[in-house]
């Protein structure tokens, strides 16, 4: 299922485009980058989905910005439950059917290239919506919410997992030096495109603090809004309900 572009604008165009070029690549970037704690992160944005969905029977899951799966997958493996997995980027998506397939998981995890921006469900459709570092690449972040929220029925969970400032100055410093010196030089090697690399920490500067969005999803409407920093805060995951 493919959606109209709703509201992408010039950014939205030029990271469909720079992820397009790393697609190839990036589960082995991702999990080598990170040291695999990746996978960590998503077990536990995926344990509180289910935290707050522990009294629904078959809940129906949208996880936004898919990107090649991962967290489409751990969702399915977790709540037993369909999921639809959207994405704008049409060779990240490819790459996340070709992953559903080895699994035999076509039946319960539905591919569809959607903008973030403007989701292609009506109001109330889904349970649990999750997105995994893709909110801060979002044309509107804002936007973004406001449509998240627009597709989820009352009392569903909005999970948001994404880069975010460690909270320990000291180790803040050598984060800095490891994020903006050593691993743009790698994911540009491996990938063959510098631009991505570049991007990642850039992006990650210029999103909000672990407060501030929390504050952002609060004015969106949602309630019982609160976040938890992983790994020190290098990333965070924030939650609220409908």
């Amino acid at each position: 299922m493919k959606s109209p572009d709703g509201g992408r604008g010039p950014h939205g165009e030029v990271v469909r485009e720079m992820f397009a070029g790393i697609a190839h690549r990036y589960d082995f970037l991702n999990h080598a980058l990170s040291m695999s704690i990746d996978r960590h992160w998503r077990r536990i944005a995926v344990s509180t989905v289910a935290e707050h969905l522990r009294h629904c029977d078959a809940p129906l899951s949208l996880d936004l910005c898919s990107g090649t799966g991962d967290l489409a997958i751990e969702l399915r493996r977790h709540l037993h439950a369909p999921v639809v997995a959207a994405d704008f980027c049409h060779p990240m998506l490819v790459r996340s059917v070709s992953k559903t397939k080895a699994l035999h998981w076509e039946d319960t995890i539905r591919p569809v290239e959607s903008d973030a921006l403007s989701i292609p469900f009506g109001p109330g459709t889904f349970d649990a919506v999750t997105i995994a570092f893709g909110l801060r690449n979002l044309e509107d972040p804002g936007k973004g919410l406001e449509e998240m929220r627009r597709v989820l029925r009352v009392d569903g969970v909005l999970v948001v997992l994404e880069f975010s400032q460690p909270v320990s100055p000291l180790f803040r410093r050598l984060f800095h030096f490891y994020f903006h010196g050593i691993l743009p030089r790698i994911g540009s090697w491996i990938s063959g495109q510098k631009s991505a690399y570049r991007y990642l920490p850039d992006s990650v500067e210029r999103f909000p603090s672990q407060v501030e969005l929390a504050s952002m999803i609060e004015k969106t409407g949602f309630r019982n809004v609160g976040y938890r920093n992983l790994s020190g805060g290098i990333a965070a995951l924030h939650w609220g309900l409908k």
